[in-house]
């Protein structure tokens, strides 16, 4: 019989179907969980189970949102349960206690670690509390990035499970190319935004502040002085961040160099018109899936020296890294690779050879395969999972710590 994995995430959790059908191609029976449209899943024939929750709510909801997936694992019955981002690794292994084995992937620390606003400051110890009752319930933590993995050691949130380091979900090189040949073309899609003879640098992620947003349109005054063709494109939800969201107005200051373009299902053709890939993020990434798409794009990228980006941009070698809130560094960074064209092709060709050598789709899964394998095995034996012990916190400890989660 087929194992059954169970994968829990978030909203944009159909950014892993490829991840997911690859493991269907590696004999695994598959089920996600998310709290993202449904629709997708079922395109590429892959069972779908909803859950609800708010990214931006704390308070006693997250109980109920544990009890909804503790029936939900008691239902779907795994063999073994993965989760990601940063809620649903928090909630997954306090629900399924010792139900079946969990593998979180720790992608990114999120806003609690990013944000140097009180209440982020005030939520840091709340996470590392939950952190560490989830450890108890996981059999493996994975980790995208070396700062989160060291982090994690430091203050002792592993637990006694296995933690690796494996670089992001994958990417589907095949799949990347066959949507950019099927997609608009480049002159065709610079014609429909007006940037014909721009020179164009696109971001894309959520339009938040936490990604840099404020810094990438403080750097536009600076941009213009050197290359006044320069025209800054914004791909992303916007309206759906809630309190993070960039206002209006920000956008509305440069509104005849930028262009914003919002959420978009196009990305591998938008990034096909860009000369620039600039992502001054202020976010603690695990390894920001965009990056690796500008990479294999081949487009020069100037990113912010933060966990995630660091582990796939070489400074100088790949691309660029400056500092996070520096809207002038950022400015330099970008006019040097516009005014010079045959280092920026340099760095973009050898961003996408390390997109194919280190983070191409099959060896991400085959990390995977291994690791659930194992986690199967020793489950089978009677090593893997502990289920409720003398060194497990108490069940109504955990619910009682879950009202000052924050997503």
């Amino acid at each position: 019989m087929k194992p059954h994995l169970v994968c829990v995430g978030g909203e944009d959790h159909a950014l892993r179907i490829p991840f997911l059908m690859e493991m269907r191609e590696r004999g695994f029976r598959v089920t996600a969980v998310s709290s993202g449209e449904e629709a997708p899943f079922l395109r590429h024939g892959i069972a779908h189970r909803s859950y609800r929750f708010d990214r931006f709510a704390t308070g006693g909801g997250n109980a109920g949102t544990v009890r909804t997936l503790r029936s939900l694992i008691s239902e779907l019955r795994p063999d073994i349960v993965q989760s990601f981002d940063t809620k649903p690794n928090l909630l997954t292994p306090l629900a399924v206690r010792g139900q079946a084995p969990v593998v979180r992937t720790i992608n990114g620390l999120g806003w609690t670690f990013s944000s140097l606003q009180p209440r982020a400051l005030a939520l840091r110890p709340v996470f590392c509390g939950l952190q560490w009752l989830a450890s108890f319930w996981t059999a493996a933590t994975v980790f995208q990035n070396r700062d989160d993995r060291t982090f994690f050691e430091r203050y002792r949130l592993i637990g006694r499970g296995d933690s690796l380091l494996i670089g992001g979900s994958g990417i589907d090189i095949g799949a990347f190319a066959a949507a950019r040949r099927l997609g608009p073309s480049a002159a065709r899609l610079r014609q429909e935004f007006g940037l014909q003879s721009a020179e164009v640098v696109m971001f894309v992620g959520r339009l938040t502040r936490q990604k840099g947003i404020p810094t990438l349109l403080a750097a536009i005054p600076k941009v213009l002085a050197k290359r006044p063709d320069a025209r800054f494109v914004f791909v992303g939800p916007w309206q759906s961040e809630g309190p993070f969201a960039v206002e209006a107005s920000e956008f509305e200051r440069f509104a005849s160099h930028v262009v914003v373009l919002g959420k978009r299902q196009d990305v591998p053709a938008l990034l096909g018109m860009a000369d620039i890939f600039a992502f001054p993020t202020e976010y603690r990434e695990g390894i920001p899936r965009v990056l690796l798409e500008a990479g294999l794009a081949g487009l020069p990228t100037v990113a912010s020296r933060m966990p995630g980006c660091s582990d796939f941009i070489e400074d100088g070698w790949n691309g660029y890294l400056v500092a996070p809130r520096d809207p002038d560094a950022l400015a330099d960074r970008i006019i040097e690779l516009l005014s010079d064209r045959p280092l920026a092709a340099t760095l973009g060709s050898r961003s996408a050879a390390v997109v194919r050598e280190r983070f191409a789709l099959p060896l991400i899964v085959d990390q995977y395969c291994d690791l659930y394998d194992k986690t199967i095995n020793a489950r089978s034996q009677g090593g893997a999972v502990r289920s409720r012990s003398a060194t497990a916190p108490r069940r109504d400890l955990a619910d009682r710590r879950l009202g000052g989660l924050h997503g």
